[in-house]
């Protein structure tokens, strides 16, 4: 049995580490041409904030998520909120299905995540292209919307494989 002290030291140095990682994956989706297919770039915050939502409580990754929401609203230069209240709900049913649902594993999570992209950047494109009235917003859905969202579940494991080895690592002796 762990003392208090070591536990509460391995929860702060778990979460500060999957913070770190958090500003990572913003700093590498907010780094021009990185990753970049044409006019597609990958989505790397949503990913990070679900696989906490899988792998930790639902309550702690919807908090996360909404962290990470308005991370990426401040990065992307957005107004605050809209973002971060679809990660962080986006996130809240991701570990609910995982507790309820479903056994997590890359496949599953890859299903996850796609499902969670194409439902946060489709609310994000409504707002921002289509109530705006832009030009072909069908087009715009089609050709950088779509990509984005596959693009974002092909990468999404990585973050999976990460965080599972950051919550291993921190994880009390029992």
């Amino acid at each position: 049995m762990e003392s208090r002290y070591r536990l509460q030291k391995l929860l702060v140095l778990k979460w500060l580490c999957y913070t770190l990682v958090l500003l990572l994956g913003a700093a590498l989706q907010s780094t021009p041409n990185f990753l970049t297919i044409g006019t597609v770039k990958p989505i790397f915050i949503l990913p990070i904030c679900m696989a906490v939502a899988c792998i930790e409580d639902p309550y702690q990754g919807a908090w996360f998520g909404m962290v990470g929401g308005l991370l990426w609203d401040w990065t992307a230069g957005r107004v605050p909120g809209l973002l971060a209240i679809g990660v962080a709900v986006i996130c809240f049913f991701a570990g609910i299905i995982v507790v309820l649902i479903l056994r997590i594993n890359h496949m599953n999570f890859i299903l996850l995540a796609l499902a969670g992209t194409w439902l946060v950047v489709s609310m994000d494109f409504v707002f921002n292209y289509w109530m705006r009235r832009y030009s072909h917003p069908e087009v715009e859905y089609l050709v950088r919307v779509l990509p984005t969202v596959v693009f974002t579940a092909a990468i999404s494991p990585a973050a999976m494989m990460l965080l599972k080895k950051i919550q291993k690592k921190f994880q009390p002796e029992e």
